[in-house]
């Protein structure tokens, strides 16, 4: 059986004071989503296992079954493999976000989800002024996507155990609070996090006059004002999902931490042209690439960003919204494509992690899950919202329970 799982990423959310003490899932008008739950059946999943990182790596590893407290290395190095960027060995990894600072305060983790363009102009001068791979504890910058970029430390001279706080989780919070801190007395753990915090510090002059911040400011435009390194980590060694599963998958994502991640797994990248990762990105051919992959391959894992975004943004509105383009234009798509090609698959929605709008920051809440399964009988659930979910005959998933589930192991 051919399966897809639809991934809203923190599509998830609590009761809304707003919304009659409902959840924007329930708000939202979502009929495919609700047919799947309808004609499948669901349950709750917990994909932020105890004791590990309330993040986007650590959940989508628990989706496709691996165990983070193995695995996960970091979300920087599932980017670089994305990006093309060969980690060595002893090489230390760090997400490197372009950030908005205000009052000695994070005004946003994106600098106003600054353009690809303008943000890798930003990276490569701070790459000539402060890395290139130069001195004795080098260092380089490499762009990727609007705010999201890497930060590598090279040679075997920094460690990972070094605490960074996520920027997403802190907007409104003081800096100087937040800086980057040893774990550990070690030399390296010292080294690395004392390494970190200086390149903070160079880094703002550097983008303070830079022409890219002076047309933003001009236009209107959030500057970036400050670089916010966080996850730090080394290469992982992942079994691939061929070698557990002897299946063929496909990932298709705007976000390097997802396609690196299906990297990693041994599933086919499908970039889609004009997948933003926000709530502008192509619903449409992230669908028909889907359409396409599923045809002759057993997986295809779709990951949209848009929700989670909205919700760091705290836009209720824009959630709703997001929400609903999801379902009308890939949900539903997706479920009329296979029935036209006469293919037939199981198919799961769920998010990877609630991101609530009245925090703005991630949960580790259990997730809403629905899977429809060719042949199996469905539950007596109706609606895709967290409510259903927890009385659906799934129940409470944990660890690899999900995707064997999808996989009908």
């Amino acid at each position: 059986m051919k399966a897809i799982i639809i991934l809203g990423d923190g599509m998830s959310d609590y009761p809304i004071e707003r919304l009659g003490g409902r959840t924007p899932l329930q708000a939202a008008v979502k009929p495919n989503m609700d047919r799947i739950a309808r004609a499948g059946r669901m349950g709750l999943f917990s994909t932020i296992p105890e004791g590990q990182s309330k993040g986007s790596a650590v959940a989508n590893l628990s989706v496709l079954g691996y165990d983070p407290a193995v695995v996960f290395q970091g979300r920087a190095v599932l980017e670089a493999a994305n990006m093309g960027i060969d980690i060595g060995p002893s090489d230390v990894a760090v997400r490197c976000n372009l950030i908005a600072t205000e009052g000695g305060n994070i005004k946003d983790h994106c600098a106003g989800h600054i353009d690809s363009k303008g943000a890798a102009e930003l990276m490569q001068s701070l790459d000539q002024a402060l890395g290139s791979g130069q001195g004795d504890q080098p260092v380089r910058f490499y762009p990727g996507v609007s705010y999201r970029h890497l930060l590598v430390l090279e040679g075997g001279w920094a460690s990972p155990k070094v605490f960074c706080a996520p920027p997403h989780d802190h907007v409104g919070e003081a800096v100087a609070d937040l800086m980057p801190r040893a774990k550990t007395k070690s030399t390296p753990a010292l080294a690395t996090a004392q390494r970190l915090r200086d390149l903070m510090g160079a880094a703002v002059p550097i983008l303070a006059d830079h022409p890219v911040n002076q047309q933003r400011r001009e236009v209107g435009e959030a500057a970036a004002t400050s670089i916010w390194p966080w996850s730090p980590g080394r290469r992982p060694t992942m079994q691939t999902m061929a070698d557990r599963f002897g299946i063929r998958g496909a990932v298709i994502s705007a976000v390097d931490l997802v396609m690196g991640l299906g990297i990693y797994a041994g599933m086919d990248p499908i970039r889609v042209p004009g997948a933003t990762g926000l709530w502008d990105t192509n619903y449409e051919g992230k669908a028909e690439a889907c359409l396409d992959a599923i045809a002759d391959r057993d997986l295809v894992y779709v990951h949209v960003e848009a929700t989670d975004e909205a919700g760091h943004a705290k836009d209720l509105d824009l959630k709703i919204k997001c929400i609903e383009m999801l379902d009308q234009r890939l949900v539903g798509p997706i479920l009329d494509g296979l029935q036209r090609r006469s293919i037939e698959a199981t198919i799961a929605v769920l998010p990877d992690h609630p991101t609530p709008v009245e925090t703005g920051s991630h949960a580790t809440d259990p997730v809403p899950v629905a899977i429809l399964i060719p042949g199996v009988r469905p539950d007596k659930t109706e609606t895709y919202d967290e409510v259903q979910a927890a009385n659906g005959a799934l129940g409470q998933l944990a660890g690899d329970q999900f995707i064997r589930v999808v996989l009908g192991e």
